[in-house]
């Protein structure tokens, strides 16, 4: 089975569009005001206009507040939703739709026993961040920490062209998430990065 990749962090509908048509699987947008990559109502509608159908839309928000949620919900066309902050497993799965949680892989908790709280959880997203902390820093974190057993794994954190191949090929995993590994500057991507990092995506899945 193929590597899917997620583009996230996306704030421009163009970035939006060139990640579509170099083989993106899902496109990420950043509801959390302490991001720089954060993008409001207005602009997630911009973005999500170039989004076609087969491409998932993925919501990624930081301890919200039920309105926040439910008001991107009622906006936008939001196919998954993605909880980076300390939500407990009932409010992530409150709004009757698939979620994504991000296990917090910086220390300070066993990924293997935090992961078993979500159930519900359609994939588990590994990153760098400590628990508390907001992931998205462009940080790498040790792979082989990842518990075994776990199911949908996407790997996230420092991810970019010049290493995602190796971790595909060690992890295996469901998926592989970027934002700062392929930008010009935050929140703004790089299409010639973008390219590369599938194509090293694409080295990944075949070795």
């Amino acid at each position: 089975m193929r590597t899917r990749v997620k583009i996230c962090g996306i704030t421009r509908a163009e970035d939006a569009a060139a990640a579509v048509e170099l083989g993106a699987d899902a496109i990420g947008l950043v509801f959390a005001d302490s991001s720089p990559r954060a993008v409001d109502l207005q602009e997630a509608r911009e973005i999500a206009a170039v989004v076609p159908a087969f491409v998932s839309l993925v919501g990624l928000f930081v301890d919200p507040s039920p309105e926040q949620v439910r008001v991107a919900l009622d906006t936008l066309r939001l196919d998954n939703l993605q909880f980076h902050g300390a939500e407990d497993p009932a409010s992530c799965a409150s709004y009757g739709r698939r979620y994504i949680k991000a296990v917090p892989m910086g220390g300070g908790v066993d990924p293997a026993a935090f992961a078993a709280r979500y159930p519900e959880a359609g994939a588990f997203l590994f990153d760098s961040h400590r628990l508390g902390e907001r992931g998205g820093r462009g940080e790498a974190f040790d792979h082989s920490a990842i518990p075994p057993g776990v199911a949908n794994i996407v790997v996230a954190g420092g991810l970019c062209p010049e290493n995602v191949a190796e971790v595909v090929q060690c992890v295996r995993p469901l998926a592989v998430d970027v934002s700062s590994g392929v930008e010009a500057s935050p929140g703004v991507k790089d299409r010639e990065s973008m390219a590369r990092f599938f194509a090293e995506v694409q080295r990944g899945d075949s070795i």
